[in-house]
């Protein structure tokens, strides 16, 4: 077996989802503001989540938003 290989894959980065009142304590706009925006295609869009009326947005995308408002 070669010493140089892991055979443990590397650990995959954990994906974390927000809710969207955590999403806009991050990011302070109103709810309306905020839903208009994914409309128009400026903010990202949510992941929906079992149930069909329950969704979410990807931790990751909102730091990349919050970073190019600065």
């Amino acid at each position: 077996m070669d010493k140089n290989r892991s055979s443990n894959p590397a650990p995959t980065p954990v994906q974390k989802l927000e809710r969207l009142p955590d999403v806009l304590a991050r990011y302070p706009v109103g709810k309306s503001t905020w839903w208009a925006g994914i409309k128009s295609g400026i903010l990202p869009t949510p992941v929906k989540l079992a149930g069909g009326r329950c969704c979410a947005w990807r931790s990751e995308e909102i730091d990349k938003l919050i970073e190019e408002a600065k």
